[in-house]
This record gives C-alpha cells, structure tokens and sequence, in this order.
C-alpha cells in the first residue's frame, strides 16, 4: 500500500500600495459615497 501526500505551504503577506494607488482609491471611494448620498436624497423625494 503506497500513501502519496502532497504538502503545501501558503504564504499570505500584504500587499504594500504605491502613493498614487492610495490617491486614486481615496478619489474613488469618496465618489462612491457622493453617488451614494446623491441616490439617497433621490429616493427620499419620492
């Protein structure tokens, strides 16, 4: 009887983000919030 097990180790580390992809993700989630707010008020109306 042969047993074959095969191992596997996992390394997860964070990812370190440049300047400019921390600008753009600041810019995008305060657009998101802005939409946000625009649907709330738009919905409050009707």
């Amino acid at each position: 009887m042969t047993l074959n097990i095969l191992f596997m180790t996992i390394t997860i580390t964070k990812r370190k983000i440049s300047q400019e992809e921390a600008i753009h993700q600041e810019m995008v989630e305060k657009l998101y919030e802005a939409h946000k707010e625009r649907q709330m008020t738009m919905y409050r109306i009707m």
